[in-house]
């Protein structure tokens, strides 16, 4: 159990179970969700934790008066708005929470994927417009496909696992930890995967190594056009080079839940005309980066976090 005395600083709204989670392995909580950015770098000199989502990014000069923090906690999956690397030049442990949205994210790419090849998000606009086509609406099985997942940390396994009572094939890439790969996915290289696949996933972190990813070259790789998918970071996909390969048909449609850039009334013109396309595009469907974001996983992120915390103290 922490000592007393550790006092945990958390700078955006948590779901108020983190309380008495917290209190149970001894921590104090100072909760200011309402804390300006610019407020935090003094602020850290008192605390021996601290709790952030997306409020901000967390780099060496925000640390710079915290020499007391034993830990800096991501309630949430990745943490590319955290400089890991001035953490370990400070000692500072780097916790994340992926483990507390993964059945969510799961969940949820596998709904875009249905949607997609049933037809169900347009089928759905057009029906209240009192538009009735059936045959221009007719889908296709998920059964029988190939479906190639990208990444098989907490994500990518949680999808494979939802995929598995479809009978589909299950095709995984993991470039860092290619041992993860597991029933009832089995291993393949991405070379593999753009030769097999129907349906690729992204389930990757934004790390420099993943920056688009996804551009030409990988959307060029596929032998056959394929249904894709990104509920991870909208940086890892070169959004151009998608909405070409959506104009040519290789990519028969996709499912993003994460854009390049997620401020939509601030887009570059180049950007702009990328988004109208994806916008006006009947095998598109957009969804606000909430394929992790349900009531059930706003609590386990806490559960997860506390564990790790108590783990650090």
């Amino acid at each position: 159990m922490a000592s007393p005395s550790t006092h945990i600083l958390i700078i955006d709204e948590m779901h108020p179970s983190i309380f008495p989670l917290l209190e149970g392995i001894g921590a104090e909580a100072d909760y200011r969700p309402d804390i300006k950015a610019a407020d935090v770098r003094e602020a850290l000199a008192t605390f021996d934790g601290l709790i952030v989502r997306s409020k901000m990014r967390i780099t060496a000069d925000t640390l710079e008066l915290a020499n007391q923090l034993k830990f800096v906690a991501r309630a949430g999956a990745g943490v590319d708005n955290i400089d890991a690397q001035a953490l370990q030049e400070r000692g500072i442990a780097l916790l994340g929470a992926n483990e507390g949205n993964r059945q969510a994210v799961g969940e949820f790419t596998l709904g875009l994927l249905l949607s997609l090849l049933r037809n169900i998000t347009r089928s759905d606009k057009q029906v209240r417009e009192k538009v009735w086509l059936r045959e221009e609406n007719r889908g296709e099985e998920l059964s029988g496909k190939t479906v190639g997942i990208i990444g098989y940390g907490n994500m990518g396994q949680s999808f494979a696992k939802v995929l598995s009572g479809f009978g589909c094939r299950i095709l995984a890439y993991d470039r860092f930890a290619p041992e993860k790969v597991c029933a009832p996915a089995v291993y393949a290289s991405l070379e593999e995967i753009q030769a097999e696949a129907d349906v690729v996933s992204l389930h990757i972190p934004y790390i420099p190594e993943n920056l688009s990813l996804a551009n030409d070259a990988f959307f060029r790789g596929f032998r056959k056009p394929v249904w894709f998918l990104n509920t991870s970071r909208g940086d890892v996909v070169d959004q151009e080079a998608l909405v070409q390969h959506l104009t040519s048909g290789k990519v028969k449609g996709a499912a993003l839940d994460v854009l390049e850039n997620e401020k939509l009334l601030n887009l570059t013109p180049a950007q702009q005309e990328n988004f109208n396309y994806l916008v006006s595009a009947e095998n598109v469907i957009l969804t606000p980066h909430i394929a992790g974001w349900t009531h059930e996983s706003y609590i386990k992120i806490n559960e997860v976090l506390v564990e790790k915390i108590r783990q650090v103290l």
